[in-house]
């Protein structure tokens, strides 16, 4: 699978929360401001791989029909990989 320039700029967007939180952490802040940022870097983290397996998806979809063949295996797989990311 090719990923998109968006998968790799939300990457680097949840890179820099973590950063932010370990400077947070070094800085000795707040407990509930760091557990504040990391529910939003875990959130970030969902999303994205929200997006992963439904580009992965839609691509072999696609692929498949184009082949002329079933696709209930791929759904099968998406829905799996977003059970076991949770």
């Amino acid at each position: 699978m090719q990923y998109n320039k968006s998968v790799v700029n939300r990457l680097k967007r949840i890179e820099g929360q973590i950063k932010g939180v370990l400077n947070m952490i070094e800085q000795n802040k707040d407990c509930k401001d760091v557990v504040t940022q990391l529910s939003a870097s875990r959130s970030a983290i969902d999303r994205t791989i929200g997006l992963i397996v439904s580009l992965n998806l839609e691509q072999c979809v696609r692929e498949n029909i184009e082949k002329g063949e079933g696709t209930e295996k791929f759904v099968k797989e998406a829905v799996e990989l977003l059970v076991k990311s949770r």
